[in-house]
């Protein structure tokens, strides 16, 4: 079985990581995409916390099931540090949720319980071998639960990035001028 731990740095550092990230992006421009057809802090924070609420639910959902045997040929998967890479822009499957959008600080709560969750559910399967477990991700391949797991990390690096752009990118204040 494989060890727990660097998962869970993995996903401890990516958090912490995201969650800087968006402390650069002023609550007053939290909805604001930093230009036409781009996504706003807010929707990136939505998205995250969609595709995590998805992934631990598919994971509750599979592992009150018999595992599946799985070829050897069928388990082909890309890297997962590919989900980390922003050379190649992805589409979502999933749309952002516009009820998900709201205030910078409850949305970050939100991902943080989000995360709580997670790592309730990685604790609860602590002592089961959860690599006989497996699905398809739409773009990677077939992934066990462990790299389903590793895979929430990345994808938080992934949006970390795009949250510093969006933070350069969003118009400066102006000065107020002293009278």
């Amino acid at each position: 079985m494989p060890s727990l731990d660097p998962i869970l740095k993995k996903l401890d550092g990516a958090q912490k990581r995201l969650l800087r990230a968006a402390d650069a992006v002023p609550a007053e421009s939290w909805n604001t995409p930093p230009r036409e057809g781009a996504w706003s802090a807010a929707q990136v924070i939505a998205h995250v916390i969609t595709i995590e609420r998805t992934v631990i639910a598919a994971v509750v959902r599979i592992l009150k099931k018999e595992p599946k045997q799985t070829p050897l040929l069928k388990r082909f998967r890309l890297p997962i540090v590919f989900a980390e890479r922003r050379f190649v822009r992805l589409k979502t499957p999933i749309p952002v949720d516009p009820q998900l959008l709201r205030e910078k600080e409850v949305m970050l709560a939100e991902l943080q319980e989000v995360r709580g969750h997670t790592l309730a559910v990685i604790e609860k399967n602590r002592d089961r071998d959860l690599r006989v477990y497996r699905w398809q991700h739409p773009f990677l391949g077939s992934l066990n639960a462990y790299q389903w797991f590793v895979l929430l990390g990345s994808h938080q690096i992934r949006h970390e990035k795009q949250i510093r752009d969006i933070a350069a990118r969003l118009p400066k204040a102006l000065p107020i001028a002293k009278a």
